[in-house]
């Protein structure tokens, strides 16, 4: 009796719905260049409806943005987000809008205490899907000075030859 019973249980041939693994929306490349990153860590982030329909689209930039605290709060200010064109008429869309990070208390309070006694700033890295919702990876990072990020692009540069050194045997 027992052993009729569809052997399908926990094993479909397609992936579960929302365990994939997350779709790159927008990368701040720049951000890794300019900055050390101490610790990463992924915020939500409070979205319109046409701004979610345009990340779909990865009409996302998150080129000379960065995060602040206000009120309690934290904002990621400069993130362009191109609106689409098939875009609702009644919205007035503006593509540079403060958006607000979700995080909870303990985490937020812990990141307003390296922002305003470590000096620390917090740059967005990259924006992402996961499991259906926008995400931002941040950074808590330090600047890096002139003479370190000449240092990055000799490292990199030496990096790539000894790649191509190797290539040829």
């Amino acid at each position: 009796m027992s052993s009729t019973k569809s052997s399908k249980a926990g094993k479909s041939s397609k992936p579960a719905k929302g365990h994939d693994t997350p779709k790159l929306i927008a990368e701040n490349r720049k951000a890794r260049f300019d900055f050390y990153i101490e610790d990463q860590l992924e915020a939500g982030i409070a979205l319109l409806g046409w701004e979610v329909k345009s990340m779909r689209d990865a009409r996302a930039n998150l080129k000379e943005s960065y995060a602040v605290f206000r009120d309690d709060e934290l904002w990621l200010i400069g993130a362009h987000i191109t609106p689409l064109t098939s875009a609702s008429t009644h919205v007035e869309a503006n593509p540079v809008r403060m958006r607000k990070l979700l995080l909870h208390r303990r985490e937020l309070d812990r990141l307003r205490g390296a922002v305003e006694r470590d000096g620390y700033t917090l740059v967005p890295l990259a924006m992402h899907w996961v499991k259906g919702r926008a995400k931002v990876t941040l950074g808590l990072a330090r600047g890096k000075n002139t003479r370190d990020k000449r240092d990055s692009i000799k490292d990199r540069d030496w990096q790539r030859q000894k790649g191509r050194l190797m290539r040829r045997g």
